[in-house]
């Protein structure tokens, strides 16, 4: 009887748990935005059993080009029952503009579920490639660096920050990453953001699920108005990707590929901040804060220290103001304050607080009045300035030697009587001399100047035949331009030698982008292959190619390997010399 009591009690907790969430339809869609040669996904799914007579919209403005596909899933997790019934469409668009997809409706427990309204935006037919599965293309589609901005209009000196994601789809596998050319923060205070691992996420890029990792986030406050740029992070990404065809046991076959991917170059326009109402004493503090000035002492002894403490504190670009500064008496001598910040940098901005702290040491009795010190800063979310005023603050010296002071109504006129003698000291006589004085006229210097011209005559003709002999020189004026050059492109990696990643990623920066000058086109946008062929249509011979490729074969492997600063060196001249070569040719 207990067993029998006890299986009904399991029972009807799992049909409460069952009935516990209510009955959807909902609905599914890959993207919401798309060519009008592309395709999407529609799926239409209910979380209850016993749900029947499924009735479609009608795709009026798309073509069904397969569909519907049926699929039913049940799992119990934890005690909980999750049931899914789907039924999903592969649609086309007839053409472009908002179109709308009408609900779906489904019969369950004698009632009527019907799914929301989706909207699709259809655009103007994309690029497709004749082979679709080109791992190329797959790649463009599947993967995406992307930079996300906070604000894009911030005021000078409100904090922003930057977050660099990966967004890659669910059938493309990456293998390795490493970044190639960080971005630049030109007009900005920057402080990059800790990263605590790279735990992969779930979200949208235009209107698709993807697996997102974020790369890198850093704070940026800017320091001036106008536009300032934002250029892009690059990454060098091995992935596996999807070749469309199958092995013999049915498993899908992925070549891999290496790929340069870039994320788009982010433009901030920062507003100044406003003059109506602006105080004398701002200094440029922008956010919202507190404002204190404390006393460590008020009574103590002549010669005996006291100390006042003025901090800010709260959230905002701590690091980019000054502080005011306390004014004391004369009798109190007051040393230079020491410094003192406790500030952390997060996602959400600048927080913590900064002080001064300053020494004060009275020379006499006595009880002296510190003023009030006052604090203006400008908060953006309000959009107005604020003012924090202290009170005033007394030290009274108990102990010391007293303040001798002059008092004036103890002084007695005194009248002024001629003694005859005022001006015994003015001299009444002078004595006159000639000054002697030597003429430049023929002089020793007015002839070395007169003949100096006719002696530069054979200097300069010497060194016009040396100048013409060495512009007669094609081949060693090629040389000497060349060398000039690859000096002048070589520059940033020179300066990282014996650092091994800053190194070689200066070198490989700098092979591109003389080719880039030289050619008139990203080259770090394409694979090695397209600049073998770009050099090769250039008439470029075949031994100076290979060494230009195995100058960046060898940047990419010497990352992962451990590097000598002599073997630095030498790719440092190899590098050299093959820039001077090509510049012979191109």
């Amino acid at each position: 009887m207990k067993l029998k009591f006890y299986i009904s009690i399991i029972i009807s907790l799992l049909t409460l748990t069952s009935f516990a969430q209510s009955a959807e339809l909902k609905v599914n869609i890959s993207k919401n935005k798309l060519g009008l040669n592309q395709r999407l996904k529609i799926e239409f799914s209910v979380n209850k059993q016993g749900a029947d007579n499924f009735k479609p919209p009608k795709f009026t403005n798309f073509k069904v080009v397969a569909g519907p596909s049926q699929a039913v899933s049940q799992s119990w997790i934890n005690g909980k029952v999750k049931f899914s019934q789907s039924y999903s469409y592969i649609l086309q668009p007839k053409k472009k503009g908002e179109l709308i997809i009408n609900p779906a409706s489904i019969q369950y427990n004698g009632g009527t579920l019907k799914s929301k309204t989706l909207k699709v935006i259809v655009l103007d037919p994309v690029d497709v490639p004749d082979n679709p599965n080109d791992p190329n293309y797959i790649a463009d589609q599947n993967i995406h660096l992307v930079a996300e901005i906070s604000k894009s209009r911030p005021y000078v000196g409100e904090g922003i920050y930057v977050e660099y994601r990966l967004y890659v789809s669910e059938n493309i596998s990456v293998y390795d990453t490493s970044v190639t050319e960080s971005p630049q923060y030109n007009g900005f205070w920057n402080q990059e953001i800790k990263i605590n691992g790279f735990p992969v996420k779930m979200g949208k890029y235009n209107g698709e699920k993807y697996r997102y990792i974020v790369l890198q986030k850093a704070l940026l406050i800017p320091t001036k108005t106008g536009k300032l740029t934002i250029d892009p992070m690059k990454m060098d990404i091995v992935i596996g990707v999807p070749t469309g065809r199958a092995d013999f046991f049915g498993n899908v076959i992925t070549k891999n590929i290496r790929r340069e991917f870039a994320s788009a170059k982010k433009v901030i326009s920062p507003k100044s901040l406003p003059l109506e109402n602006k105080p004398e004493n701002f200094t440029g503090a922008v956010g919202k804060f507190k404002f204190d000035v404390s006393l460590s002492k008020n009574s103590l002894k002549a010669n005996e220290s006291s100390q006042i403490k003025l901090s800010v504190s709260g959230k905002g670009n701590l690091k980019l103001f000054e502080l005011p500064t306390v004014e004391t008496p004369a009798e109190l001598e007051i040393y230079q304050p020491e410094r003192k910040e406790s500030v952390r940098v997060a996602s959400n901005g600048i927080s913590g607080s900064v002080s001064d702290l300053y020494t004060v040491v009275p020379q006499y009795k006595g009880k002296y009045k510190i003023p009030s010190t006052s604090f203006s800063y400008f908060n953006p979310s309000e959009e107005k300035y604020h003012t924090i005023s202290t009170d005033n603050l007394f030290v009274e010296v108990l102990e010391g030697k007293e303040l001798i002071t002059n008092n004036s109504n103890n002084l007695e006129k005194q009248a002024v009587t001629s003694s005859g003698k005022n001006f015994r000291y003015i001299q009444t006589k002078s004595n006159f001399e000639t000054k002697e004085n030597s003429d430049f006229y023929k002089s020793y210097l007015f002839y070395l100047l007169l003949l100096l011209p006719l002696a530069t005559i054979p200097i300069g003709i010497f060194i016009a035949k040396k100048n013409e002999a060495r512009n007669g020189d094609v081949v060693g004026k090629k040389q000497r331009k060349a060398e000039k050059l690859a000096k002048k492109y070589l520059s940033e990696a020179q300066k990282q030698l014996g650092k091994k990643e800053a190194f070689y990623e200066a070198l490989e920066r700098a092979l591109h982008n003389y080719l880039k000058a030289k050619l008139g086109i990203e080259i770090a946008d394409i694979s090695k292959e397209k600049i073998t062929q770009i050099l090769q249509q250039k008439s470029v011979d075949e031994t100076t190619i290979h060494q230009f490729i195995d100058v960046l074969k060898a940047s990419d492997f010497a990352r992962y390997t451990p590097i000598t600063d002599t073997e630095m060196k030498q790719e440092f001249e190899r590098a050299k010399q093959v820039i001077v070569q090509l510049d012979k040719q191109l």
